[in-house]
């Protein structure tokens, strides 16, 4: 009697065949090596893209704005970080299509309006961040990628009053928050990770140095509080997506972390950095400060681009 594959086995095998292309870029502080069935959350939903013979869906919170601090970044636009992680995202979704061929995109949902006065970022600079991720895409033809912002949402409302309703109808309690960091240790490292951040992004304070690092573990909570809100947006727009974030996550977890580009820090984003090009060709991320001292800038359509060696 000759033997078939089940109809149902199908989706679960192409599924795994997409996570394995995605297991190489894990962002994760676990040390282990993981193999796809590690993964039944994101086997599931690809699984059921592939079912229905439809275009996989991922959706990427990140992608905010860059940093304030002129020591990590070159400046309030997009550069070659922003370029690279782009060109690789759109380059991943192409190889997703030569096994499933409906393809899949990723929807880059952009949150710098969603927590600027958190981190001390004006709304005008994270307008002119996210139009010219848009102008990216469309001048390099990342036919895969697209870039969701809050005036997608909620239009041509003033920006105190969208962050107002995103947290107002989507955040977490506080109280609940500061239990869960005392509890769980992926959030603890979370908070400790974007307080770390604001630290070091914070210009101008003149208090001491324990009373911004206290005043930064009262923000860091809000960035929490907000991006939480912003993904439970995401979240009512794209039920069914693949849920992508550019913080490290454990293996298993809801959400899949996945690294842009080589960074020697794990937490480590093009919009908190510099791209450096290796002799070799290979790019890595790091603070400008760094990068100065290794390479040379290279300008790009009248702007700072990056460093070479």
């Amino acid at each position: 009697m000759l033997l078939t594959t089940a109809p149902d086995t199908l989706p679960t095998a192409t599924a795994t065949r997409i996570l394995n292309m995605l297991l190489p870029h894990h962002r994760t502080t676990d040390h282990d090596h993981a193999s796809a069935e590690a993964f039944p959350r994101q086997l599931r939903r690809i699984s059921d893209f592939v079912r229905e013979g439809t275009p996989i869906v991922f959706t990427l919170p990140g992608f905010p704005c860059k940093s304030p601090n002129p020591a990590k970044t070159l400046g309030h636009l997009p550069d070659m970080g922003e370029r690279l992680s782009l060109t690789f995202l759109d380059t991943l979704c192409t190889r997703i299509e030569r096994i499933h061929p409906p393809g899949a995109r990723v929807v880059i949902c952009s949150d710098g309006h969603v927590f600027a006065d958190l981190i001390h970022v004006p709304d005008h600079h994270i307008d002119a961040y996210a139009d010219e991720l848009r102008a990216l895409i469309r001048e390099s033809d990342l036919t895969h990628l697209s870039v969701l912002d809050l005036r997608d949402i909620l239009g041509d409302l003033p920006h105190d009053m969208k962050r107002a309703h995103v947290h107002d109808r989507h955040a977490p309690a506080l109280d609940a928050l500061r239990a869960e960091v005392r509890t769980d240790a992926p959030t603890l490292a979370l908070y400790r990770g974007i307080t770390r951040f604001l630290v070091e992004d914070t210009a101008g304070f003149t208090g001491t140095r324990s009373a911004l690092q206290r005043e930064c573990r009262r923000r860091a909570y809000g960035v929490i509080q907000r991006s939480r809100a912003w993904r439970a947006l995401i979240a009512d727009r794209h039920p069914g997506a693949v849920r992508l974030s550019i913080h490290p996550q454990p293996i298993g977890a809801a959400k899949f972390g996945i690294r842009l580009l080589d960074a020697p820090d794990v937490w480590t984003t093009p919009w908190h950095s510099a791209a450096l090009r290796e002799p070799g060709g290979g790019w890595t991320l790091m603070p400008r400060a760094r990068a100065e001292r290794l390479g040379r800038l290279v300008h790009r359509d009248g702007r700072p681009s990056h460093f070479e060696r």
